[in-house]
């Protein structure tokens, strides 16, 4: 979790990630974010994020993030 919320803070160092549950509904993430943070993810955790995987509720919070990438882990 600490290598994703580094990740989170360097796209917003002014948004306390680890409180924020709607961070595409509230639009704190944009189309670039998350673009910038499946890059990121993919690398940092050796996941593939698929087109069906991009949906605003596993972008909303840090830990919809972090259940996502346990998902990809173990499949």
């Amino acid at each position: 979790m600490e290598d994703l919320l580094r990740i989170l803070s360097d796209l917003h160092p002014d948004v306390d990630f680890e409180m924020e549950d709607r961070l595409v509904d509230d639009m704190i993430l944009d189309s670039f974010d998350i673009v910038s943070l499946i890059t990121e993810i993919s690398d940092q955790f050796d996941v593939t994020i698929t087109a069906k995987d991009i949906i605003p509720e596993n972008f909303n919070s840090a830990q919809a993030l972090y259940d996502l990438i346990q998902r990809l882990e173990d499949e």
